[in-house]
């Protein structure tokens, strides 16, 4: 089905989508989705971004001494 598209087919598509949408929000649905991917991610493995997995328990205070 896709195999007779050929580099100057998906040019014009490109260049279309560009016209339609304009570069400025191709960016934005660019950066939405890969927040979005990013989140699917941690959803997946349950972790936070930033957080990083510690399967040590260290429940100990610093020292506030002066």
């Amino acid at each position: 089905m896709f195999g007779s598209i050929g580099l100057a087919e998906i040019l014009l598509i490109l260049l279309v989508v560009i016209l339609i949408f304009g570069v400025g929000r191709i960016s934005k649905i660019g950066g939405e989705l890969g927040a979005g991917i990013r989140a699917f991610k941690e959803g997946l493995s349950g972790e936070k971004s930033g957080e990083k997995k510690d399967d040590t328990n260290d429940n100990s205070k610093p020292d506030q001494t002066e």
